[in-house]
């Protein structure tokens, strides 16, 4: 990436042609997955979703297809300020050729960086500092993506796995009571899972499970 950035920095503002810009939007597109899935809200998202599918006992439903859907235009709707900046900042400059790809480069970068940082560990970012045997950053902005970026990844995995667990509780408090009665009751051959899953569907209907799941993904950004 930075060679890709230094041999465009050569190229004058005034010279970025048609092409350039296709090349542009090419390599932009070809990195937006890993960009949408490691530097965003997506990887949160898509794992509490998971954990609230897993604990109801529901099988495939939702079907994956939805709630990819739902966490992807959750990620836009949260990420939407970050991606306003970088569009006003960086890209729009670029596309009336009042800067260079480069410049481009470091200016959507700083938003990105805000972000991630923001929901960031500090034991974790400092475990790639280490590893990496860079000098501690003054600011947010001296930090290198390839440092940050991991960094955040682990972070938002360990966030998810917490709010996960907390999802998981009454569900298997349910499924401790139906499997309990069913052994008092010497019904021991019927399977608990059959018992509990009515249970848990009306329990989550009752409390208007989705909206307080997605709230609290929006509370947690």
């Amino acid at each position: 990436m930075n060679e890709f950035m230094q041999f465009f920095n050569q190229v004058a503002p005034e010279n970025v042609s048609m092409s350039v810009k296709l090349l542009l939007l090419l390599t932009v597109f070809s990195i937006a997955p890993g960009i949408l899935i490691m530097m965003t809200c997506f990887t949160r998202i898509i794992i509490v979703l998971s954990f609230v599918r897993t604990s109801l006992g529901t099988q495939q439903m939702p079907p994956n297809q939805v709630l990819i859907g739902l966490a992807l235009f959750l990620t836009f709707f949260i990420m939407a300020p970050t991606f306003k900046q970088i569009n006003d900042q960086a890209l729009q400059p670029l596309f009336s050729e009042k800067i260079n790809l480069e410049q481009a480069y470091e200016r959507a970068s700083v938003p990105l960086k805000e972000f991630m940082s923001e929901h960031t560990r500090q034991k974790d970012l400092a475990l790639f500092l280490t590893y990496s045997g860079a000098k501690k950053p003054k600011t947010v902005q001296d930090i290198p993506l390839t440092t940050l970026v991991p960094a955040f990844a682990i972070s938002e995995i360990k966030t998810a796995f917490q709010m996960g667990f907390m999802i998981f509780i009454p569900f298997l408090v349910i499924d401790m009571v139906v499997a309990s009665v069913l052994m008092s009751m010497g019904m021991m051959m019927l399977p608990p899972v059959m018992i509990s899953l009515p249970f848990k569907i009306l329990l989550f209907v009752l409390v208007d499970g989705w909206y307080l799941v997605v709230k609290s993904l929006l509370e947690s950004f």
